[in-house]
């Protein structure tokens, strides 16, 4: 007996034999231009026979080009009938276009050929194309786009996340895939847990950089190339969708990165705790486990500000239970409540897939039916680590009222396990069951799903600090993880599991270790549409667009990580949700952070990771994911008035080397966590006395630096300037620079430069030309743009300079946590550049407020005789 979808394979097999390549493809003609103050449309219709290379092809367009700023200019080319799916405008509400600007205005320009159809975007001044579609046919059928633009020769181009390649894109024979999934050990060249088609590409001859953001969650294929028939190109291979590119003109690195935050949504703010010191591991036993390591970090004197606790402490791994023998909820209620009295925080990870099994939480979302169905209706089953799982369908309106509930009766500050912040994990989402899956239940048993908890038992030796019931009764490998014209829902009658076109997914089929791509959610949207949103975040429309008019039954859907972030703001109304989360969408900064998934103990993932934070925090706008008149370093003294990857790897054994220079390189991540797998040997900075020096000295400076950090975030939060920036972005007129990607700059003013390789104690940094002072020293540095090579650089240390003209903000020392720091003085200190000028700021509120009641944010000026200070002064410390 045949089955659907096997009948599905093929056809596609069939289509795909017959099909002409898409050489053959004739193109599209233009007509109807129409040509207005603030935009442009047209029609465009198949130039000749179809080529059905991949699918069908679409007879009927429709051309719209708005310029929406003076250097933001919205391209989109979509189905006539307005069937094809569109990102929904609850997922990333589209910027304002009603206060659109002049195109005489404009500082780019829009310039289209009707016959064959292509575009161009130009520069007016230089006239300079930085985008060329000609040459290329475009390909819009029912399951594949096709969108090509010309390169310059050995073009710099950044961003096209999430990878883990090289922060500047190799530009032969290069293909960055976008299919969320769950990727142990992040491997490289392949597709990973997130999906942001926006790249920068700057250019030496004008110095200037621009940036294009492809508005499209299907799965796709970005290929970069240069060949002798074709030249260098990027390419776009979507599995659908229609075209919606932002070209941001810049014309700077900064301005770009501006841009793309009023497109997709400035970064959220953190509170200011969350800035601190993180601690967790998969395989904490239980509660006793847990308030060791709490105890022994205290009794290290290496503060800690947050601890965590992976799924261990689930009841046979079911979201919203407590395991109770292990973490039995009065012990785990005694924990936090230790945890608070001392002023530090407590984090638990909470996946999206249900326990299929007769409890509470399945129970109640079954009643609600909010999770994936299959086309009879009965719910979907995958494996997820409980076994049999059920998955929340993000687009019911339902689902928001069932995991609130969920979030307020488990986590409830009276009777539950009362969270600081949220840790969301294997929402890609991640579904163990190999393909096809036709018996779950028989893989769950055949693959020990839930594993076997470890045995029961009582403290094994004292715990300093903590109650008489955590004592001793003497003294009293992780796997991890149909339409209608203008409802722009979906062509039906497409093949959902097996595409004619396949795009280079590390998993093998679109539907292999993640929810079936052929599910229709509550609201009539197809997984295969929606796939690389399950795990991100919705945002509630920030402006009363046309397209949210034409969908008032999407408007408020949402999707997990915002789900998350409102069941949070449930619990706890006025304060700041802190939601870090692995698999994101373009625009999720707006909402979460992020940290960099399951990454090894090795030197290779220690580098990368440098170039994965550049690539959310400068790029994606996901943050929480530098001669001389004067070689003085002044100290002022004054009276008070988050990306990140898993420090020392996460897979395999670490070395005591690699965690230290790990715990001084992670002091300068945005988001800083020692995270360490089940099977493999602890890893907490304690452990070692090399990497608990490293650690007290890295935390010592990341806590006096901690204002600096937070207000390079806020201003992240306010218009999209990085916390983290590529050397590149403040030198952009210096080549030496473009393709440095194990130096960066914290903020605009500190130059992190760590050490990358394995038992070396030297370091070759790059200089541009500019001053420098070492942080820890005060030493002033002269750069000249050259290499200098670094001696003696202790394992407990990392090199860090300030680049000149830059005023810091330190507190006068550290504290074992951000609550005592925040008691502390401050200096401020002052690094004349080479005009004997120096500038900062110093933004202060209450950390953790979501609407402050009074802020300061203070500009520091030094004209070489004198400091100023102006701005506000509103909180009082």
């Amino acid at each position: 007996m045949f089955s659907l979808r096997a009948c599905l394979l093929l056809v596609s097999l069939a289509l795909t034999s017959a099909a002409a390549t898409v050489d053959s493809c004739p193109g599209y003609v233009a007509s109807n231009l129409v040509q207005s103050d603030t935009a442009f449309t047209a029609d465009l219709k198949l130039a000749g026979p179809p080529c059905n290379a991949y699918g069908r092809d679409l007879t009927d367009l429709r051309l719209l080009v708005e310029y929406q700023t003076v250097t933001r200019l919205h391209i989109k080319i979509y189905d006539a009938a307005q069937e094809v799916y569109q990102v929904p405008t609850s997922v990333l509400p589209r910027p304002d276009a009603s206060s659109s600007c002049l195109a005489a205005d404009a500082s780019i320009q829009f310039v289209i050929a009707p016959n064959p159809f292509s575009f161009a975007v130009q520069r007016k001044g230089s006239l300079e194309t930085i985008f060329n579609t000609s040459g290329s046919a475009l390909i819009f059928e029912s399951q594949y786009l096709r969108l090509r633009t010309a390169l310059p020769q050995n073009p710099n181009i950044y961003g096209l996340g999430e990878h883990t390649d090289p922060f500047r894109l190799n530009t032969t024979n290069y293909t960055r895939t976008l299919w969320s999934r769950d990727a142990y050990e992040i491997p490289s060249g392949t597709n990973l847990y997130g999906n942001h088609p926006v790249y920068f590409e700057h250019r030496l001859d004008s110095n200037e950089t621009h940036g294009v953001f492809l508005l499209n969650s299907n799965g796709m294929d970005i290929k970069i190339n240069n060949t002798a028939a074709d030249g260098q190109y990027l390419e776009y291979n979507t599995l659908g969708g229609v075209i919606d590119l932002y070209v941001l003109a810049g014309p700077g690195p900064f301005d770009v990165a501006t841009q793309y935050s009023q497109v997709v949504g400035n970064a959220v703010m953190m509170p200011y705790w969350g800035f601190g010191f993180h601690q967790c591991r998969y395989g904490y036993r239980d509660y006793l486990d847990v308030a060791e390591v709490v105890a022994n970090y205290s009794k290290a004197d290496i503060p800690l500000e947050t601890m965590w606790t992976d799924i261990d402490y689930m009841d046979a791994r079911k979201v919203f239970t407590l395991d109770p023998l292990r973490f039995p909820l009065e012990k785990m209620r005694e924990l936090v409540g230790y945890l608070h009295d001392h002023n530090q925080h407590y984090i638990v990870m909470v996946d999206p897939a249900v326990a299929y099994q007769n409890y509470d939480a399945f129970n109640k979302g079954a009643d609600a039916g909010i999770f994936m169905k299959t086309s009879n209706g009965s719910i979907y089953k995958g494996v997820v680590w409980p076994g049999v799982t059920a998955f929340p369908d993000w687009f019911n309106q339902n689902t928001q009222a069932y995991w609130n509930g969920e979030f307020d009766t488990f986590f409830s500050a009276t009777n539950g396990v009362d969270i600081d912040a949220l840790w969301i994990d294997m929402n890609e989402a991640s579904n163990f069951c190999t393909w096809p899956c036709n018996d779950p239940e028989g893989f769950a048993a055949e693959n020990g799903f839930p594993p076997p908890p470890p045995p029961v038992r009582t403290a094994p030796r004292p715990i300093p600090g903590f109650p008489p019931d955590f004592q001793p009764p003497s003294t009293s490998h992780r796997i991890k993880r149909q339409t209608a014209a203008g409802s722009m829902m979906g062509l039906s009658g497409r093949d959902y599991i097996n595409p004619p076109y396949m795009i280079r997914n590390a998993a093998g089929s679109l539907s292999n270790h993640t929810i079936f791509t052929d599910l229709v959610h509550a609201n009539g949207l197809i997984e295969y549409d929606t796939h690389n949103l399950y795990g991100t975040s919705k945002s509630t429309p920030r402006f009363d667009t046309a397209l949210i008019i034409l969908h008032p039954d999407r408007t408020f859907r949402i999707v997990m990580s915002s789900a998350s972030r409102e069941a949070m703001l449930s619990r706890r109304p006025d304060k700041r949700p802190m939601v870090i989360t692995r698999s994101t969408f373009a625009g999720a900064g707006a909402k979460v952070g992020h940290w960099l998934g399951d990454n090894t103990s090795t030197w290779k993932q220690y580098r990368i990771s440098i170039a994965e934070m550049l690539a959310f925090a400068s790029i994606f706008q996901i943050p929480m994911v530098t001669a001389a008149q004067n070689d003085t370093v002044y100290i002022v003294f004054t009276d008070r008035n988050k990306v990140g990857s898993d420090v020392c790897g996460f897979a395999e054994n670490g070395t005591e080397t690699l965690c230290a220079r790990w715990a001084t390189l992670g002091a300068f991540y945005p988001f800083y966590r020692n995270h360490a797998s089940i099977d493999t040997i602890s890893q907490e900075f304690y452990r070692w006395p090399v990497v608990a020096q490293a650690a007290r000295n890295a935390i010592k400076a990341r806590y006096q630096l901690l204002d600096y950090i937070y207000t390079a975030m806020h201003q992240q939060t306010v218009d999209g300037t990085p916390l983290i920036n590529p050397m590149w972005f403040l030198y952009p007129q210096d080549p030496n620079t473009f393709a440095i990607d194990l130096q960066f700059f914290y903020g605009m003013d500190l130059l992190v430069s760590p050490v990358t390789d394995e038992n070396v104690t030297d370091v070759t940094i790059y200089l541009p030309n500019d001053h420098y002072y070492d942080f820890f020293t005060y030493e002033p540095i002269r750069g000249n743009g050259s290499n200098l090579t670094l001696t003696n650089v202790d394992y407990t240390a990392i090199p860090v300079h300030i680049r000149g003209g830059s005023i810091i903000p330190l507190r006068v020392d550290s504290a074992n946590t951000t609550a005592a720091l925040r008691m502390l003085d401050f200096n401020v200190l002052v690094a004349p550049g080479m005009d004997g000028a120096a500038k900062g700021s110093l933004y202060l509120d209450d950390g953790e407020s979501l609407v402050q009641r009074a802020t300061s944010e203070i500009m520091f000026a030094y004209d070489g005789t004198s400091l100023s200070m102006t701005g506000s002064f509103g909180y009082d410390m």
